[in-house]
């Protein structure tokens, strides 16, 4: 691939990109309201995302519970319980990670 065939190919997916992260925005400008269904999508989407992405972290931890999986697991109870203490995301993720690399390096 030629240096202008990336180019276009990186541009190209810049503007679908912005495009679609645009479209609400102009779809429900002004006094256009969202319909009641789609807020209703928007109430339980954040969760269900949630669900599948614990879902696909831990799902070696049954193939491999002494290896990783207990790793794993415990980094999960740490993301929740520090969630559950101080209700900050970003906090709980950073939290969860730093106790996932200290057990992956030192156990």
């Amino acid at each position: 691939m030629s240096d202008k065939m990336a180019l276009a190919a990186i541009l190209i997916a810049a503007v679908c990109t912005f495009l679609l992260r645009a479209l609400p925005f102009v779809a429900f400008a002004g006094e256009r309201k969202m319909p009641l269904w789609l807020e209703r999508l928007g109430g339980k989407l954040p969760a269900a995302i949630m669900a599948v992405l614990v879902v696909y972290c831990l799902k070696s931890v049954r193939t491999d519970p002494l290896g990783t999986g207990v790793r794993q697991l415990f980094a999960a109870v740490v993301v929740a319980a520090s969630y559950k203490w101080r209700h900050n995301t970003l906090l709980s993720i950073f939290l969860g990670t730093a106790a996932y690399m200290l057990l992956l390096r030192f156990l």
